[in-house]
């Protein structure tokens, strides 16, 4: 069931996904890894090679370019991110395909205790005869972002080979850090120059996300007494011990990602580390509206508050500092990308789905910072761990998509 795109996206993906591109949250430079730029040169010089025009690797790190329009039209963005969670190992990635699907489980030559089935997993079992991408077992697929990477270049491409096709000027984006909350800098809504925009950063075919988390982050420092344990008694405040109560005394049965769904929000400890005598918790701080973000803050500092005053002689802080607003908020005002999208969906004759993401894309801080960027699907699918996987064909679905997007963008400006 080959498309017209399948092969180049396939090469793509499977070309980008060997690249090890992880972000790193502790770090203070931009791009937060170095290894980043790898994956940022190749799209900088790939670009230059297809025809693209005003190929910039910015300051901070974002591969910009643009596409001349060839119609009237409004300037339009497509961005993907070229980072890969942190979350899991990134390096090594050994992607494989799984050509025409069978409907049965998918295993892993390097981890064979690990299945895809189906039965876990509804949506792979509508893929049978689809091409299917996989890593090893060990590792990450990547195609969360890779796979929006490798769909807007193949439409970059083709647009730039094809210039019958009416479209207003396209601007392409390829961002850092998106993973690590970090991918949006202050300079890049001018930078990029649209009137609006869209990430493929999304899941199932259909899905066009104009409702997205909104996110604060939390870092938890606790200062204990550090004293040889040999001659600790009355003397010593433990840190470790402290970070415990702290993490015991959150509400773990109604309020962390493993038991919320649908709208509801969380407060999740994405880590720890430290000793006796000092300890760092970081938290994320999820929710769908301003309220009840404010509140799982609030909640968290009670906690801390709560923890300190059972040892004076220890020193908590709660830091917490925005990540994104929910894109709702904005978008709601102008629903115009969101009905482009949706009518050329249609056009391709996939229905539209707009159901509120859980999770955050580089839209959500473009759309807070002035620029509309709903989330368009990819088809990625088991994101941030070995399990990952993607249909081809459903990132050709995708493609069609964007080149759809850009000519009725100019359609709907006669």
């Amino acid at each position: 069931m080959q498309r017209p795109f399948d092969q180049e996206l396939e090469d793509r993906l499977v070309r980008y996904a060997v690249i090890d591109s992880q972000s790193d949250e502790s770090s203070p430079t931009a791009p937060s890894t170095n290894i980043q730029f790898n994956m940022l040169n190749l799209l900088h010089k790939e670009l230059q090679e297809i025809g693209a025009q005003d190929v910039t690797l910015t300051s901070y790190g974002v591969v910009l370019a643009t596409i001349p329009g060839t119609a009237p039209g409004p300037a339009v963005g497509f961005l993907a991110h070229v980072d890969t969670a942190p979350q899991f190992n990134a390096t090594g990635v050994k992607p494989r395909v799984v050509r025409g699907y069978n409907g049965g489980d998918i295993t892993y030559p390097d981890n064979p205790d690990l299945v895809l089935s189906p039965e876990a997993f509804p949506y792979l079992a509508r893929k049978q005869g689809h091409d299917i991408i996989t890593a090893s077992g060990k590792t990450l697929l990547g195609a969360d972002d890779k796979a929006g990477v490798a769909i807007i270049m193949t439409a970059a491409r083709h647009l730039l080979a094809n210039p019958n096709i009416p479209h207003g000027p396209i601007r392409v984006a390829f961002t850092p850090d998106e993973e690590i909350g970090r991918g949006v800098d202050a300079a890049l809504p001018a930078d990029l120059g649209v009137d609006f925009a869209y990430t493929f950063d999304g899941a199932e075919v259909g899905e066009i996300v104009y409702e997205s988390f909104s996110a604060d982050q939390a870092k938890v420092t606790i200062q204990g007494v550090s004293i040889h344990p040999g001659t600790a008694k009355d003397k010593m405040v433990n840190a470790i011990h402290l970070a415990a109560k702290i993490i015991a005394t959150l509400p773990q049965a109604t309020m962390t990602p493993e038991v919320t769904d649908g709208r509801e929000g969380f407060i999740h400890a994405t880590d720890m580390e430290g000793g006796s005598s000092e300890m760092v918790i970081r938290l994320i701080l999820r929710d769908f509206e301003r309220e009840g973000l404010a509140e799982k803050g609030e909640l968290l500092r009670k906690v801390c508050d709560a923890v300190a005053a059972t040892e004076p002689r220890a020193t908590i802080t709660c830091d917490i500092r925005p990540q994104y607003r929910n894109m709702r908020y904005w978008l709601e005002e102008d629903m115009t990308p969101v009905d482009l999208a949706r009518a050329a969906a249609r056009k391709l004759g996939v229905e539209p789905v707009s159901l509120p993401i859980r999770g955050g894309t580089d839209g959500s801080r473009l759309t807070e910072m002035g620029v509309p960027t709903p989330n368009l699907f990819t088809g990625m699918q088991c994101i941030h761990g070995p399990l990952e996987w993607i249909s081809v064909q459903d990132m050709a679905a995708a493609t069609e998509l964007c080149v759809t997007l850009a000519e009725m963008a100019s359609e709907g400006a006669k």
